[in-house]
């Protein structure tokens, strides 16, 4: 019964508190961070057990992925890709250096500093896409170059996290990291066969039965999620490659509207245990020097995407959206902090530097995009899109 005490607290705490935001007109990603850490082991402490809830959470950012593939099409996401890849590789670069010398400022070694540097490269695949309206994300060049910019920082996210996993032994494995770039073409190719032979014919035959449907969706994803991982790939990378190659499919939009409450009710328990996992006790040590380097990446990052999107032949305009909306750093972020710390990279200093760095700049981030630009949270009717 533990479990199901845990969820009344989260569900039932967060309904009370979207219900005083919606009021007050505040964005509800706050409520979410605010509730875990209010009532999570460092606050409160009616909930102890936060590793369940992170598991439990990840299923939703795997979910975020798949339906983000049931959104693209093969042809168009090989286009954008082209075009974001030099948008990546430099931006990348100029955030890293940013927060390696800040950190390096702040008196942390330089091996920690690097490591800090390395989580301000990403920013929010949750926040991006969740702020962005349905219609920009299926039929808007918007979406789908803030799509390729995400899936490419994953992509370098990965590579940093399998050298965080090779430094645990001492030296770096080449030979896992050469695994993981031959494994992607192969899980891409088993998807595809996989998608054409066998998933296709089974919706040909049975979508009338929707129960069915849903449960073979979920058992895909998952699937080929589970595959990708055990080729050396993220969850979140293989449940991407088992929603793309479902995209062509007639009944795409159909599964995506059917998992989009799942994907929320996970969404949640994320953006609860990002709170809960939070360290209040080392608040007065880190915040100056957090608060300093979310300052750098809230400024930083509208102006350098703005910069290299409009060297793209893009609108000043969309320019400017991409930025703001891209404009915080990432959940992986937060894994490398976490690993990191468990492997002596960094200290808990530096861990929880990174981890109130996140949550300053997904609720900062949230706030300029919910009250400047349009989206589904947004509180005025004159920006509310879904």
């Amino acid at each position: 019964m533990e479990l199901t005490h845990s969820f009344f607290l989260i569900f039932t705490g967060a309904a009370i508190l979207a219900s005083i935001a919606m009021f007050t007109r505040q964005p509800l990603l706050v409520v979410y961070i605010l509730l875990g850490a209010i009532i999570g082991p460092y606050g409160l402490g009616w909930i102890q057990d936060v590793e369940l809830m992170e598991q439990a959470a990840e299923i939703g950012i795997i979910f975020l992925l798949f339906l983000l593939g049931l959104d693209m099409q093969p042809s168009a996401l090989f286009h954008v890709l082209k075009k974001a890849t030099a948008v990546t590789a430099f931006s990348s670069i100029a955030f890293c250096g940013a927060g390696f010398g800040m950190a390096w400022f702040w008196g942390f070694p330089a091996l920690e500093a690097l490591v800090i540097g390395a989580a301000m490269m990403f920013s929010s695949t949750i926040i991006g896409i969740k702020l962005l309206p349905t219609t920009v994300l299926h039929h808007k060049h918007t979406g789908e170059l803030m799509i390729g910019l995400l899936l490419l920082q994953d992509f370098l996210a990965i590579f940093v996290l399998l050298v965080l996993l090779s430094a645990e032994t001492g030296s770096i494995s080449y030979l896992t990291l050469g695994k993981a770039f031959i494994a992607l073409p192969i899980v891409c190719g088993i998807a595809y066969l996989l998608t054409k032979f066998v998933i296709l014919k089974l919706i040909a035959r049975f979508d009338r039965i929707q129960e069915f449907i849903f449960l073979l969706t979920i058992g895909w994803c998952l699937g080929i999620a589970e595959l990708a991982h055990a080729f050396g790939l993220s969850l979140e990378i293989g449940a991407f490659i088992a929603g793309i190659t479902l995209a062509t499919s007639p009944i795409a939009q159909f599964i995506a509207l059917s998992l989009k409450p799942l994907r929320d009710f996970f969404l949640i328990l994320f953006f609860f245990a990002v709170g809960a996992g939070f360290n209040l006790n080392l608040l007065p040590q880190i915040i100056i020097p957090a608060l300093v380097l979310a300052a750098l990446v809230l400024i930083l990052k509208p102006v350098v995407f703005r910069f290299l999107v409009h060297k793209q032949s893009e609108t000043d305009e969309l320019a400017w959206d991409i930025g703001f909306r891209l404009g915080q750093i990432s959940e992986f972020s937060l894994l490398i902090a976490f690993l990191a710390y468990d492997i002596g990279l960094l200290t808990e200093m530096g861990s929880m530097l990174i981890q109130a760095t996140a949550i300053i700049t997904f609720l900062v981030s949230s706030y300029i995009v919910i009250f400047n630009y349009p989206n589904p949270l947004a509180v005025s009717d004159r920006l509310r899109r879904d």
